[in-house]
């Protein structure tokens, strides 16, 4: 189906806020989706910077966009500007997908399902008795850490180099459930963390194109994660990263966050569809595709 689809003044309003917003390849995600379905809709990217959030959001209210997804640095500055933030939102302190419910605006966060998604199906297990080792305290570790909690791990230990912001991570969950099964450590005790991990994630920018030779972790810390462990990295440029590589070769299952970039993208359009039914295969492959990764 070709996307040369005629944009009406029926044409439903959707898209992603940022600053900046034009690396964001949730335009080119949506919009498969929605051709596939057929839908009069588009997605757009808004650049917009912090300074405009207000009037943009008001703005978006009176041109009846239906909803649009959030990405840095709005994640937070957006929540005092939504009628209701989901549950799960607010224990994550962030929010990434807004929608437009009965002329208000409603914010979600949908990474945790994202995150958890290839956690719930592909490699099901019973996490129960199991540990996550999560490297970085920042906005993606909360909601790495609220999804394993989601899934039953016995043991959350969040590993980052600043103490004072991993006891602040520390507290910010202090009247949550998620508190008991949860501790900080700093990076110095990386390497007798690593053999406990049966999920190891990376929610730190180590490693990111450009700087696609580093690793949040030396050849001889990982080389102590158990053969049959998980090695999760939220970057998903390049693949693999040297992080997962690394892992791999310790017989590690890797996964990166193509995954969780498009099942968050899943979640966040069943909110704004309204429906259940959204061709996963078909955002998968875009990204595929226009990373050069296509099958």
């Amino acid at each position: 189906m070709t996307n040369d689809k005629l944009i009406t003044g029926k044409t439903k309003l959707l898209g992603v806020i940022g600053h900046p917003v034009e690396h964001s390849l949730s335009p080119l995600m949506h919009n498969a989706a929605i051709a596939n379905l057929g839908l009069d809709y588009v997605y757009l990217p808004f650049p917009i910077a912090p300074e405009n959030l207000e009037v943009a959001i008001a703005g978006f209210a009176a041109i009846g966009v239906v909803g649009f997804s959030v990405t840095i640095p709005h994640k937070q500055a957006i929540m005092p500007l939504l009628s209701e933030i989901t549950p799960l939102a607010q224990t994550i302190g962030a929010v990434n997908t807004v929608s437009r419910q009965n002329n208000q605006w409603v914010g979600t966060n949908t990474d945790i399902e994202g995150f958890i998604a290839p956690l719930q199906t592909t490699y099901k297990q019973d996490w129960s008795q199991k540990v996550a080792v999560i490297l970085g305290n920042g906005g993606a570790a909360r909601a790495v850490v609220a999804g394993c909690h989601q899934l039953g791990f016995a043991k959350i230990l969040v590993v980052g180099r600043n103490m004072q912001r991993l006891q602040e991570f520390r507290h910010s969950w202090s009247n949550s459930p998620i508190a008991e099964n949860l501790q900080v450590h700093q990076w110095e005790e990386v390497a007798k963390l690593i053999p406990q991990a049966n999920l190891l994630v990376n929610t730190t920018p180590i490693g990111m194109y450009p700087n696609v030779d580093e690793s949040p972790l030396s050849g001889e810390e990982i080389a102590d994660l158990p053969t049959g462990a998980i090695a999760y990295d939220l970057i998903y440029i390049p693949k693999p990263t040297q992080f997962l590589e690394q892992a791999e070769k310790q017989g590690a299952i890797a996964i990166n966050g193509l995954e969780m970039l498009v099942q968050q993208g899943v979640a966040a359009l069943k909110i704004w569809l309204q429906q259940e039914n959204v061709p996963v295969e078909v955002m998968r492959q875009a990204l595929l595709n226009h990373l050069g990764l296509g099958k």
